[in-house]
């Protein structure tokens, strides 16, 4: 049964890590879940898997400690009738959702200052250290749980009213956080790119429901908590690797670059096959906590594993791709097009920008939108830093947010209509180009 199950499990892991990046359009490895869809144009898919992650999130360590309080403070044992019960418990849930939908306004609202932040090394180090640990923690490294104080004075407090309820909510939201990086981390990634406040709101709200769902069932009718097992062991291991990942993509910017030997679909056969044997030799399923010989097996599944998602996440150097000859100063790219009387591409671009990178490693390597690009002058204005020159051409050319693409015309013109904000597929990216002329 096991043997079976880990065959199954290995084959759809290989699959989804070689192939499904290329059939969403992907260029490659080293783009993020994020990036593979535009979320306002997948909305109710987008809704959904966001949810389902809340909900895995609500089953980690950072989270678990936090229900048996959930239960003693306002659980259905409590309170005087279920539905009251049910009542404190959905404020409960709120106060969760407040503390999230309050990352996505702030998201939304300082996209560029929240993206240079990701940008700076000394943020991004520490941040990326304590999901390291926090892997390790869910690899068996060492436990997470809150102090022991603080759980004793919070068990004290019987029948808590809505206030202290929602209150502690928000507090929940915050001991939660550490184990909120694979999706919490993309989805505010994208949203600080899109700066659309609403959309904001209701991702981190969406997420927030599915995280609380399992403290709103718990509360409302006390249930027995989940027996530790292989199913716990599979969900650390899940998103050890998920929360490791994260931790590689935010330091990868700073590491040198590593040279290009193979092309994509190599890669992703390689990526498979290693996830595969990963996953079947037991990287998910195996315990750190059992024999000598299951802690080796485990600790080699994981690399196999590891190695795999690496592979496809462009840990090892990116897969060789075409590549647009950019310019990077402005004043020499407008002269050239002076002296050619050619029209221009200007990409204002960030490292932290998903969908900037969506462009990049979708739009950008495509073989037609590359053809078309050729009877342009091509700039890309790098802000993941952000500089006093960034800010000057954002300026001048009226950008706000990123990633913008603007298009001046042979006459150095700028076509209004023509701009991109946001990521466009290929197909459609193209049918703006040929339309400047």
């Amino acid at each position: 049964m096991i043997l079976r199950f880990r065959l199954l499990a290995a084959s759809l892991a290989a699959f989804a890590v070689a192939w499904l990046p290329s059939m969403s359009g992907s260029a490659g490895p080293g783009q993020n879940f994020a990036s593979h869809i535009d979320i306002s144009a997948h909305l109710p898919s987008a809704l959904a898997l966001i949810f389902l992650g809340g909900v895995l999130t609500s089953l980690t360590p950072c989270v678990y400690p936090l229900i048996p309080i959930t239960v003693g403070i306002f659980g259905a044992r409590h309170a005087e009738r279920r539905s009251k019960a049910a009542a404190l418990s959905a404020t409960y849930v709120l106060g969760i959702a407040s503390m999230y939908s309050s990352l996505g306004v702030v998201a939304a609202l300082t996209g560029r200052a929240f993206g240079q932040t990701l940008g700076n090394p000394w943020v991004v180090i520490p941040v990326a250290l304590l999901f390291t640990a926090l892997a390790a923690s869910l690899f068996g490294a060492f436990k997470l749980a809150l102090p022991s104080a603080l759980t004793a004075r919070l068990t004290k407090r019987r029948g808590a009213g809505f206030t202290s309820a929602f209150v502690m909510g928000m507090v929940a939201g915050i001991v939660a956080a550490p184990c909120t990086g694979p999706v919490l981390g993309g989805v505010l990634a994208w949203v600080a790119g899109k700066r659309n406040v609403a959309l904001g709101v209701m991702l981190l709200f969406d997420y927030a429901l599915g995280m609380g769902l399992l403290f709103f069932l718990i509360g409302t009718f006390s249930l027995a908590l989940p027996r530790s097992g292989r199913w716990m062991e599979i969900v650390e291991s899940f998103f050890g690797v998920a929360i490791l990942a994260v931790a590689v993509s935010y330091v990868r910017p700073f590491l040198p670059a590593s040279p290009a030997f193979f092309s994509a679909h190599t890669l992703a056969i390689a990526a498979g096959a290693l996830v595969f044997l990963g996953i079947a030799a037991g990287a998910m399923d195996l315990s750190f906590h059992g024999e000598r010989r299951e802690k080796i097996i485990k600790a080699a599944a994981l690399t196999l594993l590891l190695a795999g998602v690496g592979l496809q996440l462009g840990w090892f150097g990116e897969a060789r791709m075409p590549r647009i000859a950019w310019r990077h100063e402005e004043t020499a790219a407008l002269s050239e097009a002076r002296a050619h009387h050619a029209p221009v591409l200007i990409d204002f671009y960030a490292d932290w920008c998903v969908a900037c990178v969506e462009l990049d490693k979708h739009t950008f390597t495509d073989a037609a939108v590359q053809a078309e690009a050729e009877r342009f002058v091509t700039l890309k204005v790098d802000g993941t830093s952000g500089s006093e020159a960034f800010d000057a051409l954002q300026t001048k050319y009226g950008v706000t947010g990123m990633p913008t693409v603007v298009f001046l015309d042979s006459n150095g013109n700028p076509l209004e209509k023509n701009r991109v904000t946001g990521f466009l597929p290929p197909d459609q990216f193209l049918s703006i180009m040929r339309a400047v002329r």
